[in-house]
């Protein structure tokens, strides 16, 4: 009814091109306007000034010889005040932008290796707007926004760039673990070390505080007895630690059986043997 009477409708983010006799004549913004299509006034199509997205798929070869897939997304919309260029001068929009997409990413990626693709992106993307922007401007039409979203090698190229990444890793965490233990090793040995040191220093100061107790001993005993020599309270002395330990020897449960010449001539050499290492302790 509304077309009948010469009136259409223009719907918000769209322009009509409105043409008179088969020219054009001007952009029709969104509302309603009067169409007197009796004396030649059309509507020749309808502009959307929405922002759109392409997706691209561009297959191509880096510089190192490993064929990737690189996708594109390109965010474009028309210029409501080139609307007349957008409507006309271009047949297929898209297929425009994705030839020029083509272009730039066949162009930069073979200066690259796979590696610096990856790292590299965003000026490939730069790049593949900047070229888009100066190509399309003239043609009514914005670049807002271009976008590298995947670059996807060869799937045998993936498998082998994860077994790599695996490589390394593994190699690292072999060298950490060996450093590791190089450093528990390198800690237990000074622990020993460390530990038998003092172990050697009680062990000195204990013989020392035996010699020092024995020469008090023999001096005591040597002041209180007249007409003894301090080599009979040695022997005695030592007869008497002989004796000792043998008792324990033979009260304790857990000793295992310990046989040792007896006799008297036998406490005499013990005590002889006794006597030199306390004198070669002492020396030391």
């Amino acid at each position: 009814m509304g077309q009948a009477l010469g009136l259409i409708q223009v719907d918000q983010s769209t322009v009509a091109i409105k043409e008179s006799f088969g020219k054009f004549d001007e952009v029709l913004a969104p509302g309603c306007h009067f169409l007197p299509w009796c004396i030649g006034k059309q509507i020749a199509g309808y502009l959307t000034l929405r922002v759109q997205q392409l997706d691209v798929r561009c297959e191509t070869k880096t510089k190192d010889n490993v064929f990737v897939n690189v996708v594109a997304s390109v965010q474009y919309r028309a210029l409501s005040e080139k609307a007349s260029d957008a409507f006309y001068r271009l047949s297929n929009t898209r297929e425009q932008i994705q030839s020029y997409v083509f272009d730039v990413i066949r162009a930069s990626v073979p200066k690259m290796n796979l590696d610096d693709v990856f790292e590299q992106k965003n000026e490939i993307a730069k790049a593949v707007e900047d070229e888009l922007e100066k190509a399309m401007s003239m043609y009514g039409y914005e670049i807002v926004q271009t976008l590298i979203v995947d670059i996807e090698p060869d799937e045998h190229v993936k498998r082998a760039m994860n077994e790599i990444n695996a490589a390394a890793r593994l190699r690292m965490a072999a060298n950490e673990k060996a450093e590791a233990e190089k450093i528990l090793q390198i800690k237990r040995a000074e622990g020993e070390a460390e530990s038998k040191y003092l172990a050697g220093v009680g062990i000195a100061r204990q013989r020392q505080a035996i010699v020092d107790g024995l020469r008090d001993s023999v001096l005591a005993f040597s002041e209180n007895v007249p007409g003894t020599s301090a080599k009979d309270v040695m022997d005695m002395v030592l007869v008497t630690q002989y004796f000792d330990t043998m008792k324990e020897i033979g009260a304790s449960s857990k000793s295992s059986s310990v046989f040792i010449p007896h006799g008297p001539g036998a406490v005499k050499d013990i005590s002889a043997q006794i006597r030199d290492g306390q004198l070669q302790a002492r020396m030391l």
